[in-house]
């Protein structure tokens, strides 16, 4: 995509983890290449945003940007929505967590447009107060490891979400947790058949929207990525 204004600046955040290639084997910050390219061809340039210790850091990172996408990836700790661990969450990432609640705070706070992704729709939710289930029928929604499950979504009419997608989607998901009780000031705007909240979003704000599937995953359908970026460089509610 080219135009003749400069391209929106889209952090989306990463996380550290132990990677090899060539001949090293270290310590790395990792995202993804198909959130890159999804937020490229959309007409955004991307930047990563690595987990950051520094108190303030994550509100003066989201001062610069113009959009964020919260990323898919592991569960959330239920300390950090008051609930015990089921035996079936995933490990703690405490470092990951509480970066990237601080850049949704700090993202809300300055009304950015966000898009989150699988986890970053539970992350946002927990942010502003929600819960999650910590477990899902299994096989329903996640059922071998490293395979997305293809499903269709109901989206609800009138919203941000229609808007972009209409009456329904064909998605791809891979997840075992969902929302439970939402956030305040969140509405719920997909489900599943099931019933599985799989998209939700913020009508105080001009563009916070988060989707339980993976639309990087598809360089072929860039339309929520294109929304996001839109609202970016406009600075309107679409």
């Amino acid at each position: 995509m080219t135009t003749d204004t400069p391209s929106p600046v889209v952090g989306i955040s990463s996380y550290t983890d132990q990677a090899a290639w060539s001949v090293w084997s270290q310590r790395a910050a990792l995202l993804p290449q198909t959130y890159v390219d999804s937020v490229v061809l959309s007409g955004g340039a991307p930047v990563l945003l690595p987990p950051q210790p520094a108190a303030g850091a994550a509100a003066r990172v989201v001062a610069r940007l113009d959009a964020l996408v919260l990323a898919g990836g592991p569960d959330i700790d239920p300390a950090r929505y008051g609930a015990e661990r089921d035996p079936r969450t995933g490990p703690p990432h405490p470092e990951r967590d509480a970066w990237e609640l601080a850049l949704a705070r700090a993202a809300l706070d300055r009304d950015l447009p966000v898009l989150g992704v699988c986890r970053g729709l539970q992350l946002l939710n927990v942010a502003l107060g929600g819960t999650l289930r910590q477990h899902l029928p299994d096989g329903s929604h996640q059922r071998v490891p490293a395979r997305f499950v293809r499903h269709t979504v109901r989206v609800r009419q009138g919203t941000r979400l229609a808007a972009v997608l209409g009456a329904s989607a064909e998605v791809s998901c891979y997840h075992h947790q969902a929302v439970a009780a939402l956030g305040d000031g969140l509405r719920p705007v997909a489900r599943a058949d099931d019933g599985t909240v799989e998209a939700a979003e913020s009508p105080g704000h001009r563009h916070v929207l988060a989707v339980q599937w993976h639309p990087e995953t598809d360089l072929t359908d860039l339309r929520l990525l294109t929304s996001l970026v839109t609202a970016a460089r406009t600075g309107a509610a679409l």
